[in-house]
């Protein structure tokens, strides 16, 4: 008989001890459903957007240093992976807003599907952060910090006296000019603003299963532009001198502390994709000497704010230089150079127009081995101002842009 009532003893411990086990996990379960929202802003132009075709993703897995990354952004059928805990909302890179689970996709739209620093950025943090995610993507192709995204704090853009001469010597009105600069000023900046309100004031919108009472915390801002201020040799006269971009570092500063004022978020983590458009610029070729100065100046502008007191700790610079292929500029030299051969052979009357691309194509085959091609048609698929429309650049670039902004909130 004390045999049988140990036995039911035993059961019955069994028993609470596997209940007990069930309701801890179901605590664990609802306890991590309820955390936080963590959201991520992404702003900036046509490299926020991003101009990698999807299917360069591929290249990654013909170098040994970047196959592990392009495990993480596969599923077990080696297709694009849906994020389980990332939603974004992202305006810019189509007519329309592209909402859902993070995938492969939401570059920009034209010539797509296409991938931008969003993917890896948003894969990446889901291993860094314990709970659910939010990124709103804010990016519009061929914009400035100078004038477009000129946030309150920098005042209204001022033509300088090198540009108001050369109105003047080209016999130009300067007032409608002025009016029209006025109209663009901040146009972006604000859009940007309204944006993430819109999408904040409304979460259940871009995540159907989100639950108001787990609330949310802006968590970090990624900014990823530069291009048409480098070019702007009329906003920057002196771009090539040292200093001459300081004008920009003095917007970008700005910038910080407005979006920190409008969102309402102080001490808000802000990561700065600095332009590494040609890799390092001690690594560039002949034909990229005249580019040098200009090019490093731009970037230690863009850099600079990271270094102010004020931003100690809460501000980074991300050197995209570092995510540059190497490869893959020597090869499209190599390409490029044969293109301009056989453009001569046309302007000089040894082949007809008619015969130009299957004489290239020729060529191309004779020139360059059967690996070359194959890193060029697999790897490439926009120009370099766009990073090459190169996923492996652009995904290292979105890892990069994820490690900083987790060292941030650490």
């Amino acid at each position: 008989m004390t045999s049988i009532i140990n036995l039911h003893r035993g059961v019955l411990l069994h028993a609470v001890a596997a209940l007990a086990l069930s309701a801890l996990v179901v605590v664990e379960t609802t306890a991590s459903e309820k955390k936080p929202l963590q959201v991520f802003v992404l702003a900036g132009q046509s490299n926020m957007q991003g101009h990698a075709q999807v299917r360069t993703l591929a290249h990654l897995a013909m170098d040994k240093k970047t196959a592990p990354m392009l495990a993480e952004l596969q599923d077990a059928e080696g297709k694009p992976k849906v994020c389980d805990r990332v939603w974004i909302s992202s305006i810019g890179c189509a007519e329309e807003e592209q909402t859902g689970k993070l995938t492969a996709g939401f570059g920009a739209a034209a010539g797509g599907p296409k991938i931008g620093p969003e993917f890896s950025f948003g894969v990446y943090m889901e291993k860094f952060v314990d709970g659910p995610i939010l990124l709103i993507k804010t990016s519009w192709g061929g914009k400035s910090l100078n004038t477009d995204f000129r946030s309150p704090s920098s005042g209204p853009y001022v033509f300088n006296e090198t540009q108001l001469a050369n109105f003047e010597r080209q016999g130009k009105d300067v007032s409608p000019i002025t009016a029209d600069k006025a109209a663009a000023t901040g146009h972006y900046y604000h859009l940007m603003i309204e944006h993430v309100k819109l999408v904040l004031s409304d979460i259940k919108r871009v995540i159907p299963d989100y639950d108001p009472a787990q609330g949310y915390q802006l968590a970090g801002f990624v900014w990823f532009q530069g291009w048409n201020d480098m070019v702007d040799s009329g906003t920057y006269p002196n771009r090539d001198q040292p200093g001459g971009y300081d004008a920009y570092s003095e917007a970008m500063g700005h910038f910080i502390r407005d979006v920190r004022e409008d969102l309402d978020t102080p001490n808000l983590p802000f990561v700065i994709g600095v332009l590494g458009v040609g890799g390092p610029v001690e690594e560039y070729g002949p034909d990229q000497q005249r580019y040098k100065s200009t090019h490093q100046n731009f970037r230690l502008a863009m850099a600079a704010p990271a270094k102010l007191p004020e931003f100690r700790g809460n501000v980074t610079a991300v050197l995209t230089e570092k995510y540059w292929d190497r490869e893959l500029t020597a090869l499209r030299a190599k390409e490029n150079a044969i293109r301009r051969e056989v453009k001569k052979l046309v302007a000089n009357g040894t082949i007809q127009p008619a015969q130009e691309r299957a004489t290239y194509e020729k060529k191309r085959m004779e020139d360059l081995s059967d690996y070359e091609r194959k890193v060029l048609d697999t790897g490439v698929s926009n120009a370099e101002y766009h990073y090459l429309g190169s996923a492996k650049i652009l995904v290292g670039i979105g890892k990069g842009f994820a490690d900083a902004m987790a060292a941030l909130m650490e």
